[in-house]
């Protein structure tokens, strides 16, 4: 098994109990959930034992107490930005989320497209979601914002924004990503909320950093991995060392907005700010809740190398900057770490040379041992490697095929008879479609299914960049894969 690192129970346990807390502080509570509300990938990486599902399953717990409203920037749908782990658009993330959320029992009360400046793509996903019945509301940059503090807490400023109607003493705000406007949507609706006299107050969910955590603890630098592209850089809180005397970790966004915030607070409620730093404004209790500090220290490691060949990958296709890698290999370098130290990467290395660079995959399974797959005529490397995988775990001989040639001959007269496909191999999409088939009257291959969830959490490398057929059933599996910025073949187009 997995080695765990964090205690997911306690940390629901304790997070519900702190929000609690501050809803009683207000009539309303406005709370700006960082990150991922649910698939929250990055965090159970990074946090061995975290449950990716965490912040939904502590929403389902305050579902009676609490309202949603989903915030996406009119740019990033204009733009068709990714959730780069699902290969999904911001906007497709948003449908999915209302689709899993309602499903939960949890009341949407809407979607708010924000920093809205006229953007086509922008006013056809507002169509687009009204037509299904989703309440949408648009929100314009704000006048003044963020010196001009007259001119942001007025008529012209958040109140231009029309006013979303709230009725429960919780209201979560959620994106499908960074830089989705939750912030200034939370602002707008408290400078309504005041003028109509209710005591509205806001605070944030966010996860990482860990607040109570070493600025260079490798769980925060892989935070600092995980959003390189943005350029945010953790730093130590000083308006909180200032106030308090005790150090503790935010990141540069933060830290620098703050002043702002306060000022906007302040000049909102008609009172002094309630908080003396933005860690105050915080509602995070992860760091209590490490259970195996080494376990999650060297997660984290792993992480930054995986954030750095994923950069390398993304710069060769075009996708990302030189910026951004130099930024991961700045960050390697203060943990001290390096390539070779991912086991997976010179195993699969090995394999491709010996199988005449024609490109391998490398898995580390529970108990510490490399199994790896090279491409071949019949089958990709990726789902050799998963085959080879489950045949150890399952104590299934090497040279078993787990596929029947009844199954897999008409397979491949699919692809390039009818389907006409260049290649002749099975992708790992395919070839575990054959396996569930081969599964119904073999006991071999059904051992093998049984596998594939023991494969969740596991590390791997590829030699190469994958296609859609190969890389989305590993992620898919819970796999930590990382791949070396290298196309295993000539062609442009690569499904």
């Amino acid at each position: 098994m997995v080695k765990t690192g964090f205690d997911s129970e306690m940390y629901m346990r304790k997070q519900s109990e702190q929000i609690l807390k501050r809803i009683e502080r207000f009539d309303k509570l406005y709370l700006e959930f960082g990150g991922k509300l649910f698939d929250d990938l990055h965090a159970a990486r990074v946090l061995p034992g975290f449950d990716k599902a965490a912040k939904i399953k502590l929403l389902h717990k305050l579902r009676d107490k609490a309202e949603l409203i989903i915030c996406i920037n009119a740019g990033a749908i204009e733009q068709n930005k990714m959730r780069a782990d699902f290969g999904i658009t911001y906007g497709s993330e948003v449908e999915r989320m209302i689709d899993n959320i309602s499903g939960m029992g949890i009341y949407i009360n809407c979607v708010v497209i924000t920093m809205f400046t006229d953007q086509q793509g922008a006013l056809a996903f507002k169509k687009k979601l009204e037509n299904r019945g989703v309440k949408v509301y648009i929100h314009r940059p704000t006048k003044g914002y963020p010196h001009d503090i007259d001119a942001i807490v007025s008529d012209e400023g958040y109140g231009a924004n029309p006013y979303i109607e709230t009725s429960r003493p919780l209201v979560v705000l959620t994106a499908p990503g960074p830089g989705s406007g939750k912030l200034a949507t939370c602002l707008s609706q408290l400078y309504h909320e005041n003028k109509r006299g209710v005591k509205a107050g806001y605070a944030k969910f966010e996860t990482f950093p860990i607040w109570n955590l070493p600025l260079n603890h490798p769980v925060n630098v892989a935070y600092e991995a995980a959003t390189a592209d943005l350029q945010d850089v953790n730093k130590v809180d000083n308006f909180h060392l200032d106030a308090y005397g005790e150090i503790t970790v935010n990141y540069n966004r933060d830290i620098e907005v703050f002043p702002v915030v306060s000022s906007i607070l302040t000049r909102i409620t008609g009172k002094e700010c309630i908080y003396k730093s933005p860690t105050d404004m915080g509602v995070n209790m992860a760091g209590y809740c490490i259970v195996d500090d080494e376990v999650c220290c060297e997660a984290a490691k792993q992480e930054v190398l995986r954030r750095y060949f994923k950069a390398r990958c993304d710069f060769l296709r075009g996708a990302a900057t030189q910026e951004t890698v130099s930024r991961l290999e700045f960050l390697m370098s203060r943990l001290g770490i390096k390539e070779a130290d991912r086991p997976v990467v010179e195993a699969a290395k090995r394999k491709s040379d010996q199988n005449g660079g024609a490109g391998a995959i490398a898995i580390e399974l529970p108990d510490g041992k490399i199994v790896t797959g090279k491409n071949s005529d019949r089958m990709s490397a990726a789902a050799a490697c998963i085959f080879n995988s489950v045949k150890a775990l399952a104590g299934i001989n090497d040279r078993l095929k787990l596929i029947s040639p009844y199954v897999i001959g008409p397979i491949l007269d699919l692809k390039t008879k009818i389907l006409k496909e260049k290649s002749n191999k099975l992708t790992l999409e395919e070839a575990l479609l054959a396996l569930s088939i081969c599964a119904a009257t073999d006991a071999n291959a059904a051992s093998a299914i049984e596998q594939l969830s023991v494969l969740r959490g596991l590390e791997a490398h590829s030699t190469h960049m994958l296609g859609k057929a190969d890389e989305a059933p590993l992620r898919q599996l819970g796999i930590n894969l990382s791949c070396s910025p290298e196309f295993l073949s000539g062609d442009l187009f690569i499904e």
